[in-house]
């Protein structure tokens, strides 16, 4: 895949429905055990780690349009035609960006606790790199929270064409965050907005409801696709 390799794990049956896991910020595809062998009961599961994180290329740039673009990238290397996207916080708003610019590559969409930034609406001071070695390139960090405080406005005048099936999970973290993600499943013409109680990462606070919502939402209308 050019420049950048990405790293991957895989698991389930290959008769299931292609799934994939964005993860968030400083964190690697690790972060989606507590529901990847839940999720692959059913689902053929790719778990990425995102330029910058995990066991993927550190190329020394980073926005989330490349970030797009490798996950587009993946797709067509692993011969990947259709698949289901599910993005938690950073992983989210990569998620959002494919789905505009390639719809026909997404079956569904679920966006955990997170969706592409309003201009305006969050600040994200620039960070000090820490002296112990981090889990992903800290500069990925800092490149990420700049593009969260200053976003393309195309990205949410965007959301009201993104028509696949989509299901927001508000962790309810803070009131702002709820705010934004009522405003994006308002603009979205096919998204559903659920609330689970649990923090930023729904996924690790409360798996078992976040599967309730989860899996049978993408199991409405699937389809295998290769």
């Amino acid at each position: 895949m050019g420049e950048v390799s990405v790293s991957y794990q895989l698991a389930g049956s290959p008769a299931g429905q292609p799934v994939v896991l964005l993860h968030g910020l400083g964190d690697s595809g690790a972060d989606w055990v507590p529901v990847l062998a839940e999720l692959a009961t059913t689902f053929q599961v790719f778990v990425l780690d995102l330029r910058g994180h995990g066991s993927s290329s550190r190329p020394g740039k980073c926005s989330f349009e490349l970030m797009r673009d490798d996950v587009l990238g993946f797709l067509d290397a692993a011969g990947l035609e259709r698949v289901a996207l599910v993005g938690h916080s950073m992983g989210a708003v990569v998620a959002v960006l494919v789905a505009q610019a390639a719809p026909d590559r997404v079956t569904h969409l679920v966006l955990e606790d997170a969706t592409v930034p309003r201009p305006g609406d969050l600040y994200r001071p620039r960070l000090v790199a820490p002296d112990e070695p981090t889990p992903c390139d800290f500069a990925v960090v800092n490149a990420i929270r700049a593009q969260l405080t200053d976003p393309d406005p195309a990205w949410w005048e965007g959301t009201d064409t993104v028509k696949i099936p989509t299901l927001i999970v508000d962790g309810a973290s803070s009131d702002d965050r709820q705010a934004l993600l009522a405003a994006a499943a308002a603009r979205m013409p096919n998204a559903r907005l659920v609330t689970v109680t649990a923090g930023h990462y729904v996924h690790r606070d409360q798996p078992a409801r976040f599967l309730e919502a989860v899996v049978p939402f993408l199991c409405q209308g699937s389809t295998t696709s290769r």
